[in-house]
């Protein structure tokens, strides 16, 4: 029999485990940080995730954005009744099924987002300043790939 001259491969498991772990804890605190850069500081996460939606993917129902954002129905209802107090948004009836309403930003709304995307990009375009270039080259590579690994 011939002995083998590699060295044993180590164990790959705790490897990923320990990556898979540090990944997690930084980018939690990159996302609170990134959270805490908003337009209206009395907004909760739920209520942005929400106006944010209607920004990227346009006039919902009420469940459409329940289903989206993965809530009850009736906690989406609280949601969009405290964003339409406020002014963000607005319920349209529907001109056929009167019991059909379509949940949309009202200008208002559509301001609210735009500044807070504006100061978190701000928050990120400073941070990224005071990195080396081989840093920011590393960050772009790793925002394909976190990409992917979100997208799975």
């Amino acid at each position: 029999m011939i002995a083998s001259t590699n060295p044993p491969l180590p164990d790959q498991s705790h490897d990923f485990s320990a990556a898979a772990s540090e990944l997690r804890m930084a980018t939690f605190r990159l996302a609170r940080r990134l959270r805490a850069q908003r337009a209206v500081d009395s907004m909760s996460d739920g209520q942005f995730a929400v106006l944010a939606a209607l920004t990227v993917h346009g006039a919902h129902t009420l469940g459409q954005l329940a289903e989206r954002e993965r809530v009850t129905a009736p906690s989406m209802n609280r949601t969009v009744s405290l964003l339409e107090e406020a002014g963000y948004i607005s319920r349209i009836p529907d001109e056929v099924d009167r019991r059909r309403v379509t949940i949309d930003l009202t200008d208002f709304g559509r301001r609210i987002v735009d500044e807070t995307v504006r100061r978190r990009d701000a928050f990120l375009e400073e941070a990224l300043a005071e990195l080396s270039p081989e840093e920011r080259d590393a960050l772009a590579r790793a925002t394909v790939i976190m990409r992917k690994v979100a997208d799975r």
